[in-house]
């Protein structure tokens, strides 16, 4: 009977644990102004994504890197630039840091999966966020 006990206490437990773990971002993702496509995916110990295409270039939009602030940097491809990176599973949410390569800087992030399959990724500053959805790409 102990036994039985134990076993049902680790099952609850278990079940319970997976209840606060955030639902799985990982996968291809349209940006909310359609201008690129992110894939998202284990980096490490950690989850980051990556622009995996330009599909809308702005006109007169550089093709690399020129605004990072680490000059070392400038010369880097957009296609395959990482803007998402060290994110960690924060129970309903995702926590970590994302890029804005318009204008170099990075910022806080919480990404979540919203309805109909989409991605809600919020940058802050401080305690002001501004929020895009991503839709799945195909």
């Amino acid at each position: 009977m102990t036994i039985t006990r134990a076993a049902a206490a680790l099952l609850a437990l278990s079940l319970a644990g997976s209840a606060h773990a955030a639902q799985p971002i990982a996968g291809r993702w349209l940006t909310e102004d359609g201008s690129a496509i992110i894939q998202v995916g284990p980096c490490g110990t950690s989850t980051c994504g990556r622009i995996a295409a330009v599909v809308k270039p702005r006109p007169g939009a550089p093709t690399t890197d020129v605004n990072n602030p680490d000059p070392s940097l400038r010369n880097r491809s957009m296609v395959g630039l990482p803007i998402l990176f060290g994110f960690t599973d924060a129970g309903n949410e995702w926590r970590g840091r994302i890029y804005d390569p318009r204008n170099g800087k990075s910022y806080k992030s919480i990404v979540t999966r919203g309805e109909n399959g989409t991605l809600r990724v919020k940058g802050c500053i401080s305690f002001i966020c501004q929020t895009q959805v991503w839709k799945a790409a195909r």
